[in-house]
């Protein structure tokens, strides 16, 4: 048993180890200032606004197919869920110090559902990462108006402002929506190919591009380790123990890996993954104790690397 979980550790490890390389020049570059902040913010607003819709357009009208994938909606109800349970467990590991660390609830229970899980989609799946990626923005579908609205709220104790639409409204959501509109219609088979793979190419560079954003967003976070260490530990906790095992169980329980391997393996990654980067960047805009919130992320991506390998191996382990 132990050896069998070593190989899928080290087999898991040696395939994201990639991504975490890229992280970290990308921290090491913001950190020398090589990589500056208005370079940052370009390339989160290509990503954003342009490389990761046309990824997700391209993908959902190639590879989504509602006739032979009936439970399709579970993916977006699933997003909701992990997304709400993720963060009442931090409400019960931080329940004597709310209100005063509500920002620390979603970190706790809401992941890098797409930065994170595509790169590592692709090197643990090359030849099916197509599939996974229409599971990844299925997903997302309803748990970034999550992120958008209640962990936004959460993260940056409101400041006095409300969730607006166009918070919720972001390109990559109109893409998947679009997108889903087309493969549902059937719209979509009747767009030229000379179209569907321009738009395909231009998606190719959403994860290379958002790898080295999330690890220059990283390197421009202003720590402090000593002052944070119980928050991030107890939000860690919730992150990379509480919430997986639930996962886990559940996954376990509806026997998911006996019909599609595939996408019970994706919910693990998925439970598993690192806090989402998008709540520093709502910090950042809105307002909140940024550097609070920055050591807490920082740490956890640094939890990560062993923690998202170790549940990938369990679940190996335990369905083999």
């Amino acid at each position: 048993m132990i050896e069998a979980f070593a190989s899928a550790f080290s087999g898991t490890l040696s395939a994201i180890s990639v991504i975490f390389l890229v992280v970290l020049v990308s921290v090491f570059m913001a950190r020398r200032g090589l990589i500056t902040q208005t370079q940052i913010g370009g390339l989160s607003a290509a990503t954003v606004n342009l490389f990761l819709p046309c990824l997700i357009f391209a993908k959902v009208v190639e590879h989504f197919q509602p006739s032979s994938q009936p439970g399709w909606w579970a993916l977006p109800l699933a997003g909701i869920v992990i997304a709400l349970v993720g963060t009442g467990l931090g409400a019960l590991a931080f329940v004597r110090q709310l209100p005063d660390k509500r920002d620390m609830l979603p970190l706790a229970g809401m992941q890098n559902a797409g930065y994170l899980v595509l790169p590592v989609g692709m090197a643990l799946y090359p030849d099916r990462f197509d599939t996974f990626a229409v599971y990844v923005f299925l997903f997302i579908l309803g748990f970034n108006p999550i992120l958008w609205s209640l962990g936004k709220i959460l993260v940056t104790g409101n400041s006095g402002q409300k969730p607006k639409l166009r918070d919720l409204l972001t390109p990559p959501l109109v893409a998947n929506l679009i997108g889903i509109g087309a493969a549902v219609s059937g719209a979509g088979r009747l767009l030229p190919t000379p179209v569907l793979d321009a738009v395909e190419l231009v998606g190719t560079a959403a994860v290379p591009v958002a790898t080295v954003v999330l690890g220059a967003v990283l390197g421009g976070i202003s720590v402090r380790f000593r002052s944070h260490l119980g928050d991030a530990a107890r939000a860690m906790a919730v992150k990379f123990f509480a919430l997986p095992l639930i996962v886990v169980l559940v996954l376990l329980a509806v026997r998911l890996h006996a019909t599609n391997p595939l996408l019970a393996e994706f919910f693990v990654i998925e439970a598993a993954s690192a806090p989402a980067v998008g709540l520093v960047l709502q910090v950042r805009t809105y307002g909140g104790n940024e550097q609070r919130v920055g050591t807490v992320m920082f740490m956890s991506y640094v939890a990560c690397t062993l923690a998202l390998p170790a549940w990938v191996a369990i679940w190996r382990l335990l369905v083999q």
